[in-house]
């Protein structure tokens, strides 16, 4: 199962950036796009994200995944559509082949909720996109 590998490198992406802020007590939520055509199942990549965070300032934290629809564009007719899942990748309006995929394989951290010493409410973190 490689939502394993996948909860692991979010956590691990997380820590570093909590060890960057500094005085991070703990990790409230990580907020995460998911392309549906990232060959991502979410509830796995959720239950491996939680036993991950075992013993991790991100203990606890909640894990709010939200889905990317995949979209593609025709390159001779200049067509956008929904590709779906299985995707449709050839156009529905010309039926040309010469398709670019411009949205459906994200995955990767787009907030972070923590608590730091300072404060005891949550702050908001950003983490640069990974590519």
């Amino acid at each position: 199962m490689h939502e394993m590998s996948i909860a692991l490198a979010v956590i691990g992406q997380v820590e570093e950036a909590a060890e960057r802020a500094g005085d991070v007590t703990a990790v409230r939520s990580v907020r995460l796009l998911v392309g549906e055509l990232a060959g991502v199942v979410p509830d796995a990549l959720a239950f491996c994200f939680e036993l991950a965070c075992a013993g991790t300032v991100l203990e606890g934290a909640e894990l709010v995944t939200e889905t990317v629809p995949g979209r593609a564009r025709c390159a001779p007719c200049a067509h956008e559509w929904a590709v779906g899942n299985p995707p449709l990748l050839s156009c529905p309006r010309c039926g040309g082949a010469g398709t670019d995929l411009r949205a459906g394989r994200e995955l990767q951290i787009a907030a972070v909720h923590w608590d730091d010493g300072a404060t005891s409410a949550p702050a908001r973190e950003p983490i640069p996109e990974e590519r």
